[in-house]
């Protein structure tokens, strides 16, 4: 049986204190993680970079010993491998050159494709695989292709996807194409980080709480049961974190409807409704709001504790309910940790 304490919960142990990690714990809230950054250039080049992509990666783990890393890449490296355009603007987040036709998404190259342009981040996952402490999980990840839909429609992220559900509404087939070959992508890059030696893969739908209930069942939970289906079938045993932020009422029986092993949570639930629709079907990970990460103080050592006795019953990984932002103060991780540890 695995030591690892997160494979511990995604087997369906409950332990007395969770495993923990955060999302985007590699990042700009870091000084160690912007002295990389600034020897990179850009952020391209530091994901497509593989001693500096596993440098970052490793950055937390040096600092808080969490028990998880998470690969330091981007969800926009699928599309980019399918043959759009991607840059980062400084101040204004990704771009991508947009799919907005028919003819646009005929126009991608086929899934198998991608492995020649992500080579990269397979050899940054072997470098982790290597040099990881032994307790520490290594966790792969994609974005799920409604949310990767959303900015290649776009062009960029928007505040409500309202390109993307127009091009689904207005054209449902050449949509469903481009959905199809987004699944089938994800498939192959988590397959490949899998083979490289990531021991868990995570699916992160940012965007599936902008989908009505219809279509939620259609291009969330469909697309991620697909998923699910086919690297288990590849890789039997491997688990699955799958993360439909802000789902709602819809996160109960996620777990049941695509076969994730792992249901992450937003902030916006309560634990304690989770604990009793989300958490029966197995592990649970989440959900501190990120913004005690900026804060501090005894509202952020309460809101820990009281997470940990909502999901103490069951497996559970503690996690942010978003990524951990550029404000936050690394002294109030520390704090975190401290509460965690003492709840």
């Amino acid at each position: 049986m695995t030591t690892k304490k997160l494979l511990r919960a995604l087997a369906g142990e409950a332990q007395p204190t969770p495993p923990v990690w955060m999302m985007r714990q590699a990042g700009r809230y870091l000084p160690e993680y912007r002295a990389v950054r600034a020897r990179a250039g850009d952020f391209l080049s530091l994901c497509y970079t593989p001693d500096l992509a596993a440098e970052v990666t490793l950055q937390p783990i040096r600092r808080y010993s969490f028990d998880a890393a998470i690969l330091f890449a981007d969800i926009l490296l699928v599309p980019q491998a399918l043959g759009a355009e991607l840059w980062f603007a400084d101040g204004e987040g990704p771009r991508l050159s947009p799919v907005t036709t028919a003819a646009d998404i005929d126009a991608l190259a086929e899934a198998a494709a991608v492995h020649e342009r992500l080579a990269p981040v397979y050899q940054t996952v072997r470098i982790l695989s290597r040099e990881l402490p032994a307790q520490t999980a290594l966790i792969g990840f994609a974005g799920a292709p409604w949310t990767v839909a959303t900015y290649m429609i776009a062009g960029r992220g928007t505040p409500d996807q309202a390109p993307a559900h127009r091009l689904k509404d207005e054209a449902p087939k050449a949509f469903d194409r481009l959905i199809d070959r987004l699944t089938g992508a994800t498939i192959e890059y988590l397959s490949a980080q899998i083979d490289a030696g990531a021991e868990v893969v995570k699916l992160f739908d940012s965007w599936a709480g902008s989908l009505a209930p219809a279509d939620f069942a259609r291009y969330a939970v469909a697309p991620a049961r697909q998923i699910i289906a086919a690297l288990k079938q590849r890789h039997p045993g491997i688990p699955v974190i799958a993360f439909p932020r802000g789902a709602g009422s819809g996160y109960a029986g996620f777990a049941r409807a695509t076969g994730a092993d792992c249901v992450a949570l937003d902030q916006t639930v309560a634990p304690e409704w989770a604990a009793r629709h989300v958490q029966v079907d197995g592990c649970v990970q989440g959900n501190l709001a990120p913004r005690h990460l900026i804060g501090g103080g005894q509202a952020l050592i309460d809101e820990t504790r009281a997470i940990v006795r909502a999901f103490r019953h069951g497996p559970h990984i503690f996690n942010l309910g978003h990524g951990i932002t550029p404000d936050a103060d690394p002294a109030n991780v520390r704090l975190m940790l401290e509460a965690l540890a003492d709840a």
